[in-house]
């Protein structure tokens, strides 16, 4: 958490006469929407003003939370979010760890801005901001920001509009309280969400129960050829551009699919390989079972990184060479 005397220098900072602005990073998930709009409504509750921005357009089904439309997609609305950012007194940075994590052009953006800039993040090795409150053992951004409202000492100023867009960020950044990483802190804090009026079976069925016809095909396509491989202790899932194409792929469609290797009994780990829809590299999403590392792996490898669970990489290779080099790499891993 911030010291004493950085949290008395951030009060000072979030006064009206500012301009505020909160940042998250590139494909925006739930825990980044929930965080951003979460701290954003706080600030409300505090009477300031501010402006949630993302560097591109998110999945539909995070977009019921509140005031999710209001968000400034730079993507879409390149002017406007410059000028946010350019004349802003204070930038959060949230979910994120470094500038380049916001994308090509938002990230030259935010080391441009004269903003003081406090960093709210959970990731690995965060770039040195004026405020950084970074912890890795937290499973989700969206539980560091009501540590934030504590460290205020205005957690009472949270209301439900709050507590739907932080319960939304650590619901889905635990796997729905999957993950090990989920403590007794995590559910005491959800307890109290849940008293300041967010609804679960709601929020569940709002963010999770939102399948289209497209995501069905494309979950059915990828399950029908799953790999396992290194004596069937990690789990081989791919989609190509064309196939994405064919069943009407849209943004959000593949949310999740990495979790159904890792369901399989046996398995530790569970890769995801995909052809971005646009331009000539392969997405990777990493998943993994207790003490093996899959963020050092990426991060080694893949171009990546992210939690020791959960991490993401980006290869300049064809799917099917990066796949093979997977592969080879991961039977030189020792677990």
């Amino acid at each position: 958490m911030f010291t004493s005397l950085e949290i008395s220098e951030i009060k000072k900072l979030l006064n009206p006469d500012h301009k505020i602005v909160i940042i998250t990073h590139y494909n925006p998930d739930g825990d980044a929407i929930g965080s951003s709009l979460g701290l954003k409504h706080f600030l409300k509750q505090k009477g300031l003003e501010a402006d949630v921005i993302v560097p591109n357009d998110f999945p539909k089904f995070l977009k019921w939370m509140p005031e999710a439309k209001k968000i400034t997609i730079a993507e879409y609305k390149r002017k406007q979010a410059g000028e946010l950012i350019y004349y802003a007194d204070v930038i959060f940075v949230l979910d994120f760890n470094a500038s380049h994590r916001s994308g090509n052009l938002v990230g030259p953006w935010i080391e441009k801005a004269k903003a003081k800039k406090i960093l709210i993040d959970h990731h690995q090795q965060p770039e040195n901001f004026d405020f950084v409150y970074s912890d890795t053992a937290i499973p989700a951004t969206s539980q560091m920001v009501y540590h934030f409202a504590e460290a205020l000492g205005e957690e009472n100023l949270i209301n439900q509009d709050i507590a739907e867009c932080l319960y939304t960020g650590i619901m889905t950044d635990t796997g729905g309280f999957r993950f090990r990483s989920t403590s007794a802190t995590t559910h005491r804090i959800i307890a109290n969400l849940i008293e300041k009026g967010a609804d679960p079976a709601m929020i569940t069925s709002n963010t999770w129960d939102t399948n289209t016809v497209s995501r069905l095909h494309l979950l059915s396509l990828i399950l029908s050829r799953i790999e396992v491989v290194k004596d069937g202790k990690v789990a081989v899932l791919w989609l190509k551009r064309d196939e994405l194409k064919e069943f009407g792929f849209q943004k959000g469609d593949t949310e999740g699919f990495v979790n159904y290797g890792l369901s399989i009994m046996g398995t530790q780990v569970s890769a995801f390989f995909m052809e971005d829809l646009y331009e000539d590299f392969i997405k990777i999403s990493f998943r993994s079972k207790e003490d093996v590392d899959v963020n050092q792996f990426s991060r080694k490898y893949f171009n990546g990184g992210g939690h020791i669970n959960a991490a993401g990489g980006k290869y300049f290779k064809t799917i099917e060479d990066t796949i093979l080099d997977f592969k080879e790499k991961i039977e030189a891993e020792d677990f």
